[in-house]
């Protein structure tokens, strides 16, 4: 019970914030045309319903191509990471290698 409360709060809590809001002159203008502008956009998509069906399939389209170049990105660095790890295990040896062979180098005494 306690949880439809805290709901019923939030909302009545946003009805009155956003009253109290429109007592601003420049909030109440931009509200107004606001309504406007989404009224008449709803108005011309249920008149034009093909419009915003082929809108979503384009933006639908251009997530899933968006999707599959970041999954493709996403293997390449994994890929380089993983070479770089292996890279990194090489050097390693060769940095025991080489300790090795230049204790065998000849010194030469410059004096």
């Amino acid at each position: 019970m306690g949880k439809s409360l805290f709901w019923k709060g939030v909302f009545l809590g946003a009805i009155a914030g956003g009253a109290l809001s429109l007592f601003d002159k420049d909030t109440r203008q931009a509200v107004a045309a606001n309504c406007k502008k989404t009224t008449g956009e709803i108005t011309h998509y249920i008149k034009h319903p093909n419009e915003a069906i082929s809108q979503v399939k384009e933006m639908t389209n251009k997530v899933k191509t968006t999707i599959e170049q970041v999954t493709t990105d996403v293997s390449f660095i994994a890929s380089k990471v993983e070479e770089l790890k292996e890279g990194t295990a090489d050097m390693a040896g060769m940095e025991d290698d080489f300790d090795e062979s230049y204790k065998e180098w000849p010194i030469e005494d410059k004096n």
